[in-house]
């Protein structure tokens, strides 16, 4: 099977030479070949005279050159991911031919068997079901910059290259298909790549809706029609087994002000209403498209009486929706009622084009009050279909429909509000000041924050301001919470998420914004029965904030206003956990661990306090921020701490890899909601804890491997000149790929200071990866101490515990993409050379001992032994990742020699930066 990838990569290869030479000329495409032949052989046999002849060659290049020769190789890395995409689509179609039904390990039949097999009853698994919800949360943290339309370009290449696998092609019908490949293919090499500015958060709200129209909104229903016939086949002869919509998507687009200050509260408000729009927009299309298919006449079917009444009640509506034609399908009650819910969606759609402030001059009355008004009516619709014996016609497009505004609602995701918790307290200390006057919170103690914001809130206090009077930070702070008020009743009861609290230290943080939404109106104390219309995830993202966990989630619960509250909402905490963070600050060992102790702790007080707890995970695409395929992520969680739902974020590149392409997007949601269901199996039955031998040894290789990493990291005062020098992470902060800073504050190289993103993206890009695996190797070294036994137990928690499993797999993922060879090159950057050996040696025989380390307890031969498509893939881009690197080496330190004029320099700037995009296209999840 894999000869057919390589024959699809080659076909891509051989037609954008053809490009090259035609578009570029001969000089750029030698330089392609040249490079990429020569360093293909490099990978083979190691060659120093053949290294120094490229090197000459690339320093011998003029930008304009260059910059096509950069563009070439990123280009290619991009098809070499259609042609890997579509494989795995072949690849899984093939298991559906063979089977009957979709059977790869995951798949919804897959994970239902297993379910079986494990005794798990019918009404078990509706339990499981009733529970469950999956919940991606797309986030603007992009460590890729491809633009709109190079996406919907390399869209167009996917499809055109799938139709080359219909077997009933004829010669001259594939050369057609092949010549229009290498016209899309030439579209792409002539669109520039690269942003000519910094995108804006409105470009960012705009990327994220747009992957719901390339895909989701008709993958959500697809991944419920399939999981509804593994159901009905697997548990056939059982009671039936109803399918709930347990999907949900987020987003922290516009919503997400934590050291953005693009983010502002009409911000928050455009994103709403932009996403508003869109769905209007596909609801109405869908509606349309029913209309010509429920032809079906009143005189060949009787509708049920309930719809029959609905249909009636809406004669109001009659003379204005259908024009004065009152006898408009007056035959076809379906067509009559749907053009009828047309009409009142349209309300919908011209309220959001006023707000949106485009000059509509239609009236918006009789729009529907809110999503469920619509899902009303189609339910009726669904329901009188099957009550004629229509079953095939209601459960297909009309339950697609259902599926989308159960999962989508009039909001499409919801917005989640983040803000770091310094801001709510200096807003609530000037909020006291001057509302109450006799107030001094900044000086209170966490005893007295908690008795004085209790108290306000259950009194029902609420100070009118002088809002002209108080800074320009709490001004906004306050507005945001008055926003989503606001928001609430024009979009959605439904249209925010939860309120994220970063830098949570204490629990007072938390009752700050209960407070500050108390004075919004979003939270009401009567005496008979209190109201709270926000949802408040406090973020633990340090290893130090991990530790007290249990002490702030404690002091919270226990709080009796906020417990009324949470009961008021629902009796549902969720707790976000901060995976960049903790990895930074401590290194993947401790974060891991300290992660997974964490889960346990708030689950444990969940259990005691009686109230349902969900986990937000703040992943990103690489290994070094929470990364890996989500299926596994999820199954490594501590067992019995996933109890149906589970929300994370998507960020970066890992949105375009999984959201492009739709049978993609169906292949994704599927692994996610299986996983979690799997991770799920505590609700109905009991599961084997964690095994006490294994627990006591992983607190000892933590100590030992963090040690490592504070060591290299905290306690050696040459790493971060290291890092800003031998990398290009500098160079990173100025590319237009994000619209937030690449540091928190502005000027401070501090390791404090520098987000995790661009932490892990600069190692990445100089082929060090290591935030992903640093002090693993010291800590297994020193526990194993090579003593046979002590191996031999370490195999077997690899064999048996999913969680160290998860952890070397990923870890021999993050090896396999750094390069000492390469990473030595990008060493020799530094300004001092006492600094480039010192750093770099410890990194080098880190990761030598890492790869014995791991390839030892893995009982393996080589990296990702267990995953050879994986290393095949990853095989397969190296010595095209190597003339870029050493493109970038050469690019780096001419931009930086401030020896030339600034002129001068300045030309290196544009492939310079263009590199780093094409690298990160070939090591794909990288930040």
């Amino acid at each position: 099977m894999d000869k057919k990838l390589r024959s699809r990569v080659k076909l891509f290869g051989n037609l954008l030479g053809n490009i090259l030479r035609a578009q570029a000329g001969d000089q750029v495409f030698s330089a392609v070949e040249t490079l990429r032949k020569g360093y293909i052989n490099l990978r083979k046999e190691d060659n120093a005279k053949k290294q120094q002849q490229l090197r000459l060659l690339i320093s011998r290049l003029d930008p304009h050159t260059l910059t096509q020769v950069v563009r070439a190789f990123s280009i290619y890395f991009s098809l070499v991911n259609i042609a890997e995409e579509a494989y795995q689509h072949q690849y899984r179609r093939r298991l559906c031919r063979f089977s009957d039904g979709p059977a790869w390990p995951g798949s919804f039949n897959a994970t239902l068997n297993e379910f079986k097999q494990q005794n798990i009853s019918a009404e078990q698994l509706q339990t499981i079901l009733n529970r469950t919800a999956y919940y991606p949360v797309i986030t603007a943290h992009p460590t890729e910059a491809k633009r709109r339309m190079v996406k919907e370009a390399l869209r167009r290449i996917f499809l055109t290259s799938e139709e080359l696998d219909d077997t009933r092609l004829s010669k001259q019908e594939r050369r057609e298909i092949i010549e229009r490949l290498e016209g899309e293919i030439q579209i792409l090499w002539k669109t520039d790549e690269v942003r000519v500015r910094r995108p804006r958060v409105e470009d960012e709200i705009r990327t994220g809706i747009g992957y719901f129209q390339d895909c989701l909104f008709d993958a959500v229903p697809q991944t419920y029609r399939n999981m509804e016939k593994a159901v009905a086949k697997i548990y056939a002869g059982s009671p039936a087994v109803s399918v709930p919509s347990f999907l949900r998507f987020g987003s922290w687009v516009g919503g997400d002000r934590d050291g953005n200050p693009n983010v502002t509260p009409e911000t928050t408000r455009f994103a709403l209403r932009l996403q508003a729009r869109s769905v209007l927009l596909e609801y109405l299309n869908r509606i349309g498209s029913l209309t010509r298919v429920l032809t079906l006449s009143n005189s060949l079917c009787r509708p049920a009486e309930a719809f029959t009444q609905a249909l009636a009640d809406y004669d109001y509506l009659v003379e204005t929706a259908f024009e004065g034609d009152s006898e408009r399908f007056a035959n076809e009650p379906y067509r009559r009622m749907l053009f009828l819910m047309r009409y009142r969606l349209e309300r919908n759609l011209v309220a959001i084009k006023h707000s949106l402030g485009e000059h509509v001059h239609e009236p918006t009355e009789h729009a529907y009050a809110d999503e469920d008004e619509l899902l009303r009516d189609l339910h009726l619709i669904h329901n009188s279909l099957l009550s004629h014996g229509d079953a095939k016609i209601a459960n297909g497009t009309v339950k697609d429909l259902i599926r989308q505004i159960e999962t989508f609602g009039f909001f499409l995701m919801n917005l989640d509000v983040r803000q770091e918790s310094t801001r709510h307290s200096s807003t609530v200390n000037e909020v006291l000041a001057q509302g109450f006057g006799n107030y001094n919170y900044a000086d209170m103690d966490e005893d007295q924050r908690l008795a004085t914001l209790s108290e306000l809130i259950a009194a029902k206090r609420r100070p009118t301001l002088a809002r002209a009077q108080l800074s320009d930070e709490t001004r906004e702070t306050l507005e945001v919470f008055d926003v989503m008020a606001q928001m609430r009743d024009e979009i959605s009861p439904r249209a925010f998420g939860t309120y994220v609290i970063s830098m949570t230290h204490a629990a007072s943080h938390v009752m700050e914004v209960m407070f500050l939404a108390h004075l919004a109106g979003l939270v009401d104390c009567d005496s008979e029965q209190w109201r709270c219309d926000i949802e408040i995830s406090p973020l633990f993202e340090t290893i130090e904030d991990l530790a007290h966990i249990e002490i702030v989630m404690e002091r919270l619960l226990e709080n009796s206003t906020y417990r009324r509250l949470l009961a008021a909402s629902g009796d549902i905490q969720e707790v976000m956990l901060g995976y960049s963070d903790s990895c930074k600050d401590g290194g993947i060992l401790a974060s891991g661990w300290s992660l997974y102790q964490a889960q346990r702790k708030i689950t444990a007080i969940a259990a005691k306090h009686g109230i349902e707890c969900r986990l937000f995970h703040g992943r990103g695409g690489t290994i070094g921020r929470g990364g890996g395929p989500t299926h596994e992520a999820i199954l490594s969680q501590p067992a019995g701490t996933v109890f149906g739902q589970i929300k994370f974020t998507e960020q970066g590149e890992v949105l375009s890899s999984k959201y492009s392409n739709h049978e993609t997007a169906v292949y994704e949601l599927t692994m996610g909601s299986t996983g979690l269901l799997k991770a799920s199996r505590c609700i109905v039955q009991e599961v084997p804890g964690d095994h006490d031998e294994y627990l006591e040894i992983i607190d000892q290789l933590v100590r030992m491997g963090e040690g490592a990493y504070r060591d290299l990291t905290d306690d050696n005062p040459a790493l971060l000149d290291y890092f800003y020098e031998a990398t290009p992470v500098n160079e990173i902060g100025m590319m237009n790929i994000g619209s937030r800073p690449s540091h928190r504050k502005q000027g401070d190289r501090s390791k404090d200071s520098v987000r995790a993103i661009a932490w892990v993206f600069g190692w990445a890009q100089a082929r060090h990866t290591l935030p992903a695996w640093y002090g693993i190797g010291t800590a297994l070294a020193q526990w194993a101490d090579n003593d046979e036994q002590r191996i031999a137990t370490l195999r077997q928690m690899n064999r048996q515990w999913p969680f160290f499993r998860a952890l070397l797999s990923n870890t021999q993922m993050a090896l396999f993409k750094a390069d000492m060879r390469i990473a030595q090159e990008y060493a020799q950057l530094c300004l001092d050379s006492d600094t480039s050996a010192t750093i770099y040696g410890h990194v080098r025989d880190e990761y030598r001992q890492t790869v014995d380390t791991v390839l030892t307890v893995t009982d393996s031969d080589h990296l990702l032994d267990e995953s050879p498509g994986l290393a095949l893939s990853l095989a397969r881009r190296n010595p095209y990742l190597d003339p870029l690197n050493n493109i970038q080496i050469t690019l780096l330190k001419r931009y930086r020699d401030e020896r030339q004029p600034e002129q001068e320099r300045n030309i290196w700037l544009d492939p310079l930066l263009r590199s780093i995009n094409a690298i990160a296209a070939g090591m794909r999840n990288t930040g």
